[in-house]
């Protein structure tokens, strides 16, 4: 009789195709990819999996990350910019990388675990406190990021895992997905009458440009004709998709990496680049030197695709594809930083092993972030601009169509809530919960249509922006204010801020509105003991 009761109740909350009444969410996170690095959005790297995702789903046009790596997430996973949680810094607030999170700003899976919800971790953390402080049930942390070829300071669960003598077969993009697959198995063999989150956040492409031989095999020859050709190419399609409506930003010579590491070029050699000449005026050297980078990136894109193909067959197997919202993002734009960390770089090495140490630099980033401009830490669309895959069979009808709406990632967390048809505490231990400046996209799913807000707002390393319909305010550290029209100037190639001066004190004065807003906030609710321990 007990039996035949949990097969009833099996039955109600898992229907014939496999799908529990709730969605499952898998989120997965590329790091430093650009804006057209996928084959959906027009690039010519191999990513079938991602545009079989984005040809039965939905692809957008102008999400937006807030450009920079650890700031992304926190956005991502609490629904709040990361200045009104301590992960990037106001004026005169301590925060960022190293800040700590009020004890209201909790991670997604803390609002799903009351309502059933299994949580797992795959990948990179770069959040305040642990994962499964945070709500996640399991954890892969990839926290050594200087060595795609050794788990060396992997954390399973939050604890430190033993480092195998023999590690001749590993590579990080692929543990990864191993380890999600192993969670979704085991979920489906145990867990199987609950729904799931699944936060699987890739290292790559992020340097060090480290890949499988015969992956980069696959590319070696394909860049040689240089990032000038590669940009048209590149922006030849995704006009022809209809992705952007914009003309192709010029290249900046003049904007190199964001941080200044000469001792670091010395140890690259004569081949690296530290600006975006023009392709034709590079000797051979160079050129072969800049090319075999790029294929590098490609090929840790490629191989990412690969391992995310092996998760969907995962999902597929257990009956848990249909009712899935699948999402693919990038936390920010291609970087064109160049330097030197961890163990190094042995000149005489391959490049792509893991005794090398290889960035993209600013040539190939501004091909990678084709038709913008600027790179990773700039709040222009080149350092914030991220594809963003939506894919959910039964739940959104749309097979292979655009959204034009401008999001952010402070909309995932509404998104999923309201999915989920859980609404957000407004109290947290008897004390107010602030309101989240997140928009929920679910009605975006049904049609193209512009979600309303008040404006997106960006403050990164002093770099600043304001987006308030298709007008944009933008300014680099030390830089006057740029106004643009991004309803066809993406690009940010044409500034009107002194032919409508009135237009941008009104951006500017909405800018320090938000800042003062988010100040107060903050002063409100100090950092004072972070997240609350898991119980």
């Amino acid at each position: 009789m007990k039996h035949l009761i949990s097969l009833i109740v099996f039955s109600i909350l898992w229907t014939s195709d496999g799908a529990t009444e709730k969605p499952n969410i898998l989120f997965i996170l590329a790091d430093d990819l650009g804006f057209s690095d996928l084959g959906c959005y027009g690039g010519e790297i191999e990513t079938p999996h991602l545009d079989a995702l984005a040809k039965n789903g939905l692809r957008y046009t102008q999400f937006y990350n807030t450009g920079r790596c650890w700031p992304s997430r926190a956005a991502l996973l609490t629904g709040y910019y990361p200045h009104e949680i301590h992960r990037d810094k106001l004026p005169g607030v301590k925060g960022g990388n190293r800040g700590t999170r009020q004890s209201w700003a909790q991670l997604l899976p803390e609002y799903l675990q009351p309502h059933g919800y299994r949580n797992y971790h795959s990948g990179k953390w770069h959040i305040d406190g642990k994962a499964l402080d945070g709500g996640f049930d399991r954890s892969y942390n990839t926290a050594n990021q200087g060595n795609f070829f050794s788990s060396k300071g992997v954390l399973v669960d939050d604890v430190l895992l033993k480092t195998p003598e023999d590690e001749s077969d590993f590579y990080i993009t692929t543990a990864t997905a191993d380890h999600a697959i192993d969670c979704l198995q085991d979920h489906a063999a145990n867990y199987a009458d609950q729904p799931f989150f699944h936060y699987l956040a890739f290292i790559a492409p992020h340097f060090p440009l480290h890949a499988l031989p015969e992956d980069i095999e696959k590319y070696r020859y394909r860049y040689l004709g240089g990032w000038d050709q590669l940009r048209k190419e590149r922006f030849s399609k995704q006009k022809r998709m209809g992705i952007v409506n914009t003309t192709l930003s010029e290249l900046e010579p003049k904007v190199g990496p964001p941080y200044y590491f000469e001792k670091d070029l010395h140890k690259l050699g004569p081949e690296e680049v530290y600006r975006p000449f023009p392709w034709d005026n590079l000797g051979e050297e160079q050129k072969r030197f800049q090319a075999t980078k790029m294929a590098i990136h490609a090929a840790m894109i490629d191989r990412m695709d690969v391992e995310i193909g092996r998760v969907i067959d995962q999902l597929k197997q257990m009956g848990a594809f249909k009712n899935t919202i699948i999402c693919f993002a990038s936390d920010n734009g291609a970087s064109a930083e160049i330097m030197v960390r961890s163990g190094g770089h042995d000149p005489s090495a391959p490049l792509g092993s893991a005794a090398s140490y290889l960035c993209l630099g600013p040539g190939f980033s501004s091909a990678s972030n084709t038709p913008f401009r600027r790179h990773k830490t700039w709040v222009h669309e080149g350092g914030t601009a991220t594809p963003l895959i939506v894919h959910w069979s039964k739940g959104i009808k749309a097979r292979g169509e655009l959204r034009h709406t401008p999001g952010h990632f402070i909309d995932f967390v509404p998104t999923v809530l309201d999915a989920a048809g859980i609404e957000k505490p407004i109290t947290k231990s008897g004390a107010p919960v602030p309101k989240s400046p997140g928009r929920s996209l679910m009605a975006s799913f049904k049609s193209d249509i512009t979600i309303e807000r008040d404006l997106l707002w960006w403050m990164h390393d002093e770099h600043k922006a304001v987006r308030i319909g298709d007008w944009k305010l933008v300014a680099a550290k030390n830089d006057p204010w740029e106004l643009y029209n991004l309803k066809n100037d993406r690009a940010e190639s044409f500034d009107l801020a002194k032919a409508n001066s009135k237009k941008a004190t009104e951006l500017e004065a909405a800018w320090q509105r938000q800042l003062r807003s988010m100040a107060e906030l903050v002063s409100k609710t100090p950092n004072l003991s972070g997240p609350a321990p898991r119980r």
